[in-house]
């Protein structure tokens, strides 16, 4: 018998860390916005684009991708981002997660009008309005909803994924690609770093995403150094199709505080240099270190079941190896369109494929309001996350019986 129950997990405070605001719009509001603005979509129902984009199961990472075209597009305009971030935090915070870090590269979305700090602006301004409609409802008990904003720079680019990114090569039409690509990361981190000290901006973190395989992390150690002068917390993308060694650059080159996805830390086969003669031990120092060093894993399960044919089923995800070597993880949407998915929805899925006690939910849940970037001052975190832990142990006394 199942000591939780869906009521139990919808109620509970829970934080979304890693959430991509360009993979997590609402389809009626994508929909009408392609219309106000003449963007094609495949369909122009939400049947339609369910059965032809955001499908419940893709053959790959390229066809899981595909979605973003659509969504990005539609973006490219102040009042959009707006809404899209306001209608994140209400969906967010309707399934009882209290604190969300909505994370972005905003120059995917930089159009000739639009600029890199108007667009974070706008997405500040939906998130700080729902903010206050969603408080002003709240019991004085409960924990209120809050929110940071990361942002992103890409492992990989080229002239091609945006108009920025197309003027920004025609203007480094002598350098290499490489360079061209940490040009553009350290860009992107001076101005996480400017909107965070010079406007009241919730600027909380830095992370890249992007193609992992064949563009290494430390591709940008000039942007995250940076960023780490500034006091900016840290995230990267690594693990999610690259193995430990994707992590162990993360750590070491980039000075990561929490990594995204992680799913392949535990696999010897995906280790590819030569002078790693010991591979078991390799996985074993950095897993140690990991947990040693309390650097929290962001597990996203359905978004890697969907992009990783080769996982057949959830029980062969390495949340396992996750929970067994006492890791910190926190569960995340990733993309809670293109995923078709919620908080919730992820931890149900864990605990009805892991064994996962509910001392043990507890503490991934609490952990991940204490690993969180969170914006305010330590003693302020501190008292929010006694709240919530307060609330949490209210919640069990009430609703579970056992």
């Amino acid at each position: 018998m199942k000591w939780y129950n869906d009521d139990f997990i919808k109620k509970i405070p829970k934080t979304d860390l890693h959430v991509h605001l360009d993979g997590s719009l609402r389809i009626p509001t994508l929909i009408e916005l392609a219309q106000k603005q003449n963007i094609t979509l495949p369909s122009y129902t939400e049947s339609g684009l369910r059965e032809l984009v955001f499908k419940p199961s893709y053959k790959n990472l390229d066809e899981y991708l595909t979605g973003f075209a659509y969504t990005c597009a539609v973006m490219r305009n102040l009042e959009a981002i707006e809404r899209i971030s306001y209608e994140l935090a209400l969906d967010s915070f309707a399934e009882g997660v209290r604190y969300i870090e909505v994370r972005f590269a905003p120059q995917l979305l930089i159009a000739p009008d639009l600029g890199f700090a108007d667009i974070v602006k706008a997405a500040d301004k939906g998130l700080k309005r729902a903010r206050q409609e969603i408080n002003a409802k709240l019991t004085h008990e409960e924990p209120e909803f809050d929110y940071g904003i990361i942002i992103c720079a890409m492992r990989y680019c080229n002239a091609n994924f945006s108009p920025f990114y197309k003027q920004f090569f025609t203007m480094h039409q002598f350098s290499a690609q490489r360079e061209i690509i940490r040009l553009a990361s350290l860009e992107a981190a001076k101005a996480a770093v400017h909107l965070r000290k010079e406007t009241d901006v919730q600027v909380v973190g830095f992370d890249i995403a992007g193609s992992e395989y064949g563009n290494p992390a430390d591709h940008h150690t000039e942007s995250y150094q940076y960023i780490h002068e500034h006091f900016l917390h840290k995230t990267v993308h690594a693990g999610e199709a690259f193995g430990p060694e994707s992590i162990f650059l993360a750590i070491t080159a980039l000075h990561a505080d929490r990594i995204g996805h992680g799913l392949f830390l535990f696999d010897e086969s995906m280790i590819t240099n030569p002078a790693i003669t010991d591979k078991q031990r390799y996985i074993e120092d950095l897993v140690n270190y990991i947990a040693d060093r309390r650097i929290t894993i962001e597990v996203c399960l359905s978004s890697n079941l969907q992009t990783v044919p080769a996982i057949k089923h959830i029980g062969e995800h390495s949340l396992k190896n996750m929970l067994a070597h006492k890791l910190s993880v926190t569960f995340c949407t990733d993309n809670r369109l293109v995923s078709s998915t919620t908080v919730s929805r992820e931890i149900t899925l864990a605990l009805d494929n892991f064994s996962i006690t509910a001392r043990q939910l507890k503490d991934i849940i609490v952990y991940g309001f204490k690993r969180s970037f969170y914006y305010g001052s330590y003693p302020k975190k501190r008292e929010y996350v006694r709240k919530v832990i307060n609330y949490y142990e209210k919640l069990e006394k009430e609703m579970l019986k056992n």
